[in-house]
């Protein structure tokens, strides 16, 4: 459908499009986030369980499957951009399946570059669900977007809060029943999961959000912008490089302690307390996000950066704290995954309003690129950090990375309430 006869819809087929998008997205995140949550929690256990327990290698788990949740997230958008959102998310599901079916072989023979090959093509599934956040607002009108972007991540918190409480289970059956490795389990029930995502994407996404919506280019259009060029797009605006850093340092901070903290849990005697704040903390990622679209649209994208920033650190002064209590870290880690969702949310809603219409989808990609690379980084040296100077240290960290985040968003804030007095 071209940009001409998507003018033509009326307000009522337009909305019922994209109320049927919603739907369809919202199944996929469910699925896919349960998938992912019930994998990524064991990962640094793999790792350990092949290298030792000691090892400073606990976060290249992490950052593995962020590394490849970075670079997909380009090809994926890419690919969107020339066909629509459903060939790349169905795309992005398949590789997911595939890679967590490789990291279970991985798991089963301690064969650790087996298993990150696996950790790489599984990030597919993390790319997917993050890509489909911008598919939700394809169709929204300018003032739900935050919504309707919210509403995506939302869904999440179902498949994310439970899919970790399923690993004891899938562990038990791998094991009991099919004489398998103890984390072999979680691999294989996270590859049939992301089939059903796959499937719900390929059967039901119909029509496509992003070519109803007129935002298809096609080869005869020209050459689409480099990685380069387009995060130039982005850093060319100051909404667009504080959009930028919202979502790279939400990521960063948010990966960077969530990774250690159930490796910090575990030394300290507190391993099957940790799947537990894991789950505290996904739903604090996920669960509110309709109250932070509500608060995006209504308040503004620069007061959500801002407020989210000063929730990450808060949360990692938490965690600084903690010490062997591993009762304080459950409202660390949810407070944390709090000031994500603000901070992804506004970030993601200021990076839209940012950049001309014509230039979103590749802009959301190479974004997503930077946020997932960095926080990729984040989680491979975050082992090096716990291990060198100790837990309490990477926190520390990461409050430094979320108070230059809240610094330069209340900067912005100030300068633009007296912008707007002027005016």
């Amino acid at each position: 459908m071209t940009s001409s006869s998507f003018s033509e819809l009326t307000a009522a087929e337009r909305a019922a499009i994209q109320k049927k998008t919603l739907r369809i997205l919202t199944m996929g995140q469910i699925i896919g986030a349960a998938a992912l949550a019930a994998a990524v929690t064991v990962g640094a256990f793999v790792v350990q369980d092949i290298l030792g327990s000691e090892t400073a290698w606990g976060g290249i788990a992490t950052a593995t499957v962020t590394t490849g949740t970075a670079v997909m997230a380009q090809v994926l958008s890419r690919l969107m951009i020339r066909k629509g959102r459903r060939p790349g998310l169905q795309l992005g599901y398949s590789l997911a399946a595939l890679g967590a079916v490789i990291a279970a072989l991985g798991a089963e023979m301690k064969n650790l570059p087996v298993f990150l090959v696996g950790l790489f093509l599984f990030g597919n599934g993390q790319a997917s669900n993050l890509l489909a956040r911008y598919a939700a607002t394809d169709l929204a009108r300018p003032d739900e977007r935050a919504r309707s972007m919210s509403r995506i991540v939302f869904s999440s918190t179902f498949g994310a809060v439970f899919g970790p409480l399923l690993i004891a289970p899938a562990q038990s059956v791998g094991q009991e029943v099919f004489g398998l490795a103890k984390y072999t389990g979680p691999w294989l029930f996270s590859s049939i999961v992301l089939f059903f995502a796959f499937l719900n994407t390929a059967l039901r996404l119909r029509p496509d959000p992003l070519v109803v919506a007129g935002g298809i280019q096609a080869k005869a259009d020209g050459k689409l912008p480099s990685i380069s060029e387009a995060l130039a797009i982005v850093l060319s605006t100051e909404r667009g490089r504080l959009a930028l850093a919202s979502m790279v340092i939400s990521q960063v901070t948010m990966v960077a302690v969530m990774t250690m903290t159930p490796v910090h849990m575990k030394l300290h005697g507190h391993e099957t307390m940790s799947q537990y704040v894991v789950s505290l903390h996904i739903a604090g990622m996920f669960a509110f996000s309709p109250l932070v679209g509500r608060y995006v649209d209504r308040k503004g994208t620069l007061p959500a950066v801002l407020l989210g920033a000063g929730i990450l650190v808060v949360s990692t002064v938490m965690s600084a704290l903690s010490g062997e209590a591993a009762v304080m870290l459950f409202p660390a880690l949810w407070l944390l995954g709090v000031g994500w969702n603000f901070g992804l949310i506004g970030g993601s809603a200021m990076l839209i309003e940012s950049v001309e219409e014509t230039k979103r989808v590749t802009v959301q990609g190479s974004a997503d690129l930077m946020m997932s690379f960095c926080g990729g980084m984040a989680g491979l040296s975050s082992g090096f950090i716990r291990k060198a100077v100790g837990y309490h240290m990477l926190s520390n960290a990461a409050t430094i990375a979320g108070g230059l985040l809240l610094v330069g968003a209340f900067y912005a804030w100030r300068r633009w309430q007296y912008q707007t007095v002027i005016a």
